[in-house]
């Protein structure tokens, strides 16, 4: 009998570990954020002194790029190239260079641009941080509104 309860306790305890832990993976898989809480509560200005960045246009328009190339050094960004993309874009979108979200992500968010459409396109070629490039929905940002 007391091997019966023995094996009876044994078999809930495990079933009760297995839980906890099956619970805690699906929580910290499927159901929190991990980048967004880290860009709310941690950046402040002196991180945006480290983001480099440069600003392709991508929308066909002239001159928007250099105007959030000012936007962005007035909030201390390290703006150090500007340009055109090799093709026209429907929507802005943000590339993370050398793997650092958190930047991207500052990035967009400085300008209005859902984390979405922030996207890693690992190039340590290009030298800086991220690149923003510029789509035909550049009226929609947070400068021209």
């Amino acid at each position: 009998m007391n091997k019966l309860l023995y094996n009876k306790f044994t078999f809930i305890f495990l079933s009760l570990i297995a839980f906890v832990l099956l619970s805690s993976f699906v929580y910290q898989t499927f159901i929190i954020d991990p980048i967004t809480p880290i860009v709310d509560n941690e950046l402040d200005d002196d991180y945006n002194k480290s983001i480099q960045i440069n600003i392709l246009n991508g929308c066909g328009e002239s001159g928007i790029a250099a105007k959030l190339k000012e936007y962005f050094r007035k909030r201390e960004f390290d703006v150090v190239e500007i340009g055109n993309y090799k093709e026209e874009v429907e929507k802005c979108i943000v590339f993370d260079r050398l793997g650092d979200k958190r930047s991207a992500y500052k990035v967009a968010q400085t300008v209005g641009i859902n984390d979405s459409l922030v996207i890693s396109n690992i190039d340590s070629t290009q030298y800086v941080r991220t690149t923003l490039v510029i789509g035909k929905d550049w009226k929609e940002l947070d400068i021209f509104n």
